[in-house]
């Protein structure tokens, strides 16, 4: 029986009472943060650890976006741009480096042994929010962000890494980071923040957005209402593959962090996401959490089979000097 979340862990190593719990309480997945990687070797070592505890469907999960928002760093791996960089690029120009930064990005992660990456952000950029989104988007036009956002998660594809598109229906118009606070969007009209959720519906993993909409469901963040994840995410924007929770240890949620998961569930997430890596904390969630159901374990092969099938054969060096010519 696997467990409908992924946890994060404590450090450079799995430790006998991190590997005892993986193996009694199965978990979906486990992400990795800039605490658990050192350098290349460290990281293979620590994946294949994991590897050996986890059941045969378990993805190894790291945020890598480019940007300021990546674990794997220079010098041991390949320094990314942002989206916003990319998204400042004239077309075609633009299309392709945002298409080979997800395949660098790709080709890291793939050789460090993760099978999932935290990226594309489709989030709108939006004037006067706060900057938890900035230059982690690709721009304010939903056709290009769209565009730019289906031409990276098709690089991660072509490395064999499964995409995830975040953080749905939206985050962009948020004026509070999610990380210290719960952000309320007074917006009625929302088409264009869905519009590029909804142009990459076909992809394999989204990640919710902690985020009030007051008119979509006043009173729940995205993440914890079955309003918002069953009339917008899978109805409106018609996103039917494998739904993670963002890391419900973030403030903008309140209340124990077993609490949070079982509640991300029931809204339905198909996977609560915890990240901190806190023994204790996972324990708890992973005793509160159900199995997976029939339909996230097809999901989940589904998303699998998709990047098995996109594999490229990718030259790393010749793909590095085309992008360096195009930010040039």
């Amino acid at each position: 029986m696997t467990l409908a979340a992924i946890v994060g862990i404590s450090g450079l190593v799995l430790t006998p009472d991190e590997a005892d719990l993986l193996r009694a309480c199965p978990p979906a997945g486990v992400i990795l943060f800039a605490r658990n990687v050192a350098d290349p070797v460290q990281l293979r070592a620590l994946n294949a650890a994991l590897r050996r505890v986890l059941p045969p469907c378990a993805v190894l999960m790291v945020d890598q976006e480019g940007g300021r928002v990546a674990r794997l760093r220079p010098p041991h791996w390949r320094a990314h741009p942002s989206a916003g960089r990319i998204g400042g690029l004239p077309d075609p120009d633009a299309h392709r480096a945002a298409w080979i930064t997800g395949a660098l990005i790709g080709l890291d992660c793939a050789d460090a042994g993760f099978d999932v990456v935290c990226a594309p952000v489709l989030d709108l950029l939006h004037e006067g929010a706060s900057d938890v989104v900035g230059d982690r988007s690709f721009g304010t036009d939903p056709s290009r962000v769209a565009t730019l956002g289906r031409a990276m998660a098709q690089g991660l594809l072509a490395a064999g890494i499964q995409p995830v598109g975040k953080h749905a229906p939206g985050h962009g118009r948020a004026g509070l980071d999610t990380h210290l606070a719960l952000p309320t969007v007074a917006a009625v009209d929302l088409a264009d923040d869905l519009a590029p959720f909804a142009a990459n519906a076909d992809l394999p993993w989204m990640m919710t957005a902690h985020v009030v909409f007051a008119a979509l469901d006043p009173s729940r963040p995205a993440t914890l209402s079955l309003r918002v994840i069953a009339g917008t995410i899978r109805t409106r924007i018609g996103f039917d593959g494998v739904l993670v929770s963002d890391d419900l240890a973030m403030r903008a949620l309140s209340g124990p962090p077993a609490e949070r998961a079982v509640a991300a569930i029931a809204a339905g997430c198909d996977i609560a996401l915890h990240c901190p890596g806190d023994m204790a904390d996972n324990r708890a969630v992973l005793a509160a959490v159900p199995a997976l159901t029939p339909v996230a374990v097809s999901r989940l092969a589904r998303a699998a089979a998709l990047a098995c099938a996109h594999v490229l054969a990718l030259d790393g060096g010749e793909l590095e000097r085309e992008r360096t010519t195009l930010l040039s």
